[in-house]
């Protein structure tokens, strides 16, 4: 009995909070209902004196029915509009291009590989990527395309006795902004993240040949501070190389020769192929 009382008296003061919630419920959707029979009354009137009144009047019934079971369910919320609205065609979830319109894209995109007489000098992609390239990023670039690969090193925990892996405590240490001479040095982990993200560079784990400029890079003083962090740690030796999508970008979007010297600050020297070499 008890409990049931308490329930009783739970309904009871939970009462005025649901008659107000069934009577704005109630009005909202007469409300709805007002104006959206009076909007399909305009239109199936427009449609009666138009040329073609019967396609007209049903048009015109079916927008109003659909309307109105839209925004019906749209009642629960209290926001009142459609979680559709009708704008000519229906917009995708995430606010971008329909889909028909990606659709019209692709149609496109297949027309123009099967015409033949349609040539494309360079890759779509490269304009924005070099809206998306800080000017530092570039003389990285311009760095891996005329000396090559460049040296870096991860620094990870010694083997154990007991343990046959190793921890890394400090990934991708190198000396890269400085060769290219990047204005920002202490960027170079943000700018080699963004190179690799737009596919322009990858961190290889070869080595470069020349085993000696890990020596030069292993004497510096983040790495040596690594090594002394890890106690008896040791270094990875590895490699940041371009992609094929980055030279390809590179020999198109880059300059040669006498503006690219001054860009960099370096003299160049072109090999009979015409390649651009760094003079020694």
């Amino acid at each position: 009995m008890e409990e049931r009382s308490s329930r009783y008296e739970e309904i009871a003061r939970a009462a005025p909070g649901l008659a107000r919630i069934y009577a704005l419920a109630w009005l909202r959707t007469a409300e709805l209902a007002a104006e959206v029979s009076a909007a399909a009354g305009a239109r199936a009137i427009r449609a009666v004196l138009g040329a073609d009144a019967s396609v007209e009047f049903l048009q015109a019934a079916a927008d109003g029915a659909r309307d109105y079971a839209r925004r019906l369910f749209a009642v629960v919320d209290g926001d009142g509009p459609a979680p559709y609205p009708e704008t000519g065609r229906r917009a995708s979830r995430n606010g971008h291009a329909p889909e028909a319109t990606l659709r019209e894209r692709g149609a496109e995109l297949l027309r123009r590989s099967a015409d033949v007489t349609y040539d494309e000098p360079t890759h779509p992609a490269y304009e924005r990527i070099l809206d998306d390239l800080a000017p530092d990023e570039a003389r990285i670039l311009r760095l891996l395309t005329t000396a090559g690969s460049q040296p870096f090193v991860d620094v990870r925990t010694g083997w154990l006795p007991i343990n046959s892996g190793s921890g890394l405590v400090r990934p991708r240490l190198t000396m890269i902004a400085a060769e290219a001479g990047c204005r920002h040095v202490e960027r170079s982990a943000a700018y080699l993240n963004n190179l690799q993200r737009l596919g322009l560079i990858w961190f290889s784990p070869e080595p470069v040949e020349d085993q000696s400029r890990y020596q030069v890079l292993e004497a510096q003083p983040d790495v040596v501070g690594a090594l002394r962090e890890a106690s008896r740690g040791r270094t990875v030796r590895r490699s940041i190389r371009l992609t094929p999508f980055g030279r390809d970008f590179c020999a198109m979007a880059l300059p040669f020769g006498e503006g690219a010297a001054e860009v960099a600050g370096e003299p160049l020297a072109v090999d009979p192929d015409g390649d651009p070499d760094p003079v020694e």
